[in-house]
């Protein structure tokens, strides 16, 4: 597999609103949100032309981190099957998703049945983890998370490809085949690899067809990707590659206080990502600043509509 998004072109996405509600992003409305809200924003970034809507991962929240990162976050499985049958084209991603917390066979299954009832819209987005707490929770070792997702990520990327895989590092404990259906409509379901530390960086560059940054300077972009370029061309891997960069938008001059995020007519909205995509990322996740879910609705279509393109040279 390599990158999704035509070179030479940009993509956008965003995380959807009310399925994890952490405080420390949260816009309070979400608090009281339906199922519809999360439905009218899916569908308007499906009408407004993103590549992706995300949703992410938190099995449980052990005190204290409740008081920061709240207790609400949706089963992501369960979610993206749901929003496969209230969109029609917008792809889904997992953003991301604990790999520890789960078994490589299990997660293959997941995203083979997504892509199979989305006709081909699934994006696989994985990461290590970080809460301590909660990986004891489960039972899983916090110290091993690193190398779990290592392990794991070959097994995955051999039972998306082939129903009867052949699994790498001792066959997880297998004698013999197994079968894993139903299978992918896409030939090869992409998997992009979060985190922004160097070893997050070293997995998805080695083990991704892309990379979802939790976090990084705008100086520091242009080196990560040419080193992410030459690691893979040493490899012998597809240089195509899909690079993701994080920002917080209202579009528009807003007649509230939004906080510091990119605000502004769309010129200059467009102007302020510029940089980010001259340094290399071809992907853009936005979250807007919003008061409900009609004016989140409202902030989408305006970026598909306004914002979008301008920023594909």
């Amino acid at each position: 597999m390599a990158a999704i998004i035509p070179p030479g072109t940009v993509a956008w996405g965003l995380q959807l609103p009310i399925q994890a509600q952490s405080t420390l992003f949260v816009e309070p409305w979400e608090a009281d949100a339906t199922t519809d809200d999360l439905v009218a924003v899916a569908r308007a970034a499906d009408r407004a032309g993103a590549l992706y809507v995300g949703v992410c991962e938190h099995v449980a929240i052990p005190e204290p981190h409740d008081e920061s990162m709240g207790t609400t976050w949706y089963h992501p499985f369960t979610t993206l099957g749901f929003l496969a049958g209230v969109t029609r084209s917008v792809r889904l991603l997992s953003h991301v998703i604990a790999l520890p917390y789960h078994h490589p066979l299990e997660v293959a299954k997941a995203f083979t049945t997504l892509d199979r009832l989305s006709g081909g819209r699934a994006i696989v987005g994985v990461g290590a983890g970080h809460l301590e707490r909660e990986f004891a929770l489960l039972g899983v070792p916090f110290a091993e998370r690193g190398r779990w997702v290592e392990r794991s990520l070959p097994a995955i990327r051999a039972a998306l490809d082939d129903e009867y895989p052949v699994l790498p590092d001792g066959d997880w404990g297998l004698d013999g085949s197994v079968g894993v259906a139903p299978r992918p409509v896409q030939a090869s379901v992409p998997i992009w690899v979060g985190g922004s530390s160097p070893a997050a960086i070293r997995r998805a560059a080695d083990l991704g067809d892309g990379w979802l940054p939790q976090g990084v300077r705008l100086r520091d972009l242009p080196g990560i990707v040419a080193r992410v370029r030459a690691r893979r061309e040493a490899a012998g891997r597809p240089a195509a590659f899909d690079v993701g960069a994080l920002f917080v938008c209202h579009v528009g001059d807003p007649a509230w206080d939004v906080g510091r995020c990119l605000a502004g007519p769309p010129e200059q909205v467009a102007e302020g990502l510029r940089p980010w995509i001259e340094a290399g990322a071809n992907q853009l996740q936005v979250r807007f600043r919003s008061r409900d879910a009609a004016e989140l609705v409202d902030q989408v279509e305006r970026f598909g509509a306004e914002v979008a393109p301008l920023l594909t040279p």
